[in-house]
């Protein structure tokens, strides 16, 4: 018998499709990785300037990150 291939279906471990916001920040995080950003701080530093902004409408910090990934994560 053979074995079928793997696959990975859209969204399989999330209930509903992304956000907006989810989407957003998805993508302002995937192109600071693009740019070689991989620490925390700089990180934060590059949504701070490049948005999106943190759910409070004010600028990102180290712990705002932080919560809100954990939050979306726990999702």
């Amino acid at each position: 018998m053979a074995e079928q291939p793997l696959y990975n279906e859209t969204h399989q471990s999330r209930g509903a499709a992304p956000t907006a916001y989810e989407s957003l920040l998805g993508d302002a995080i995937e192109r600071a990785f693009g740019q070689g950003i991989h620490d925390l701080h700089g990180l934060v530093a590059y949504l701070n300037q490049a948005g999106p902004s943190a759910p409070n409408g004010q600028a990102w910090t180290a712990e705002s990150y932080s919560r809100e990934i954990a939050r979306l994560a726990a999702a």
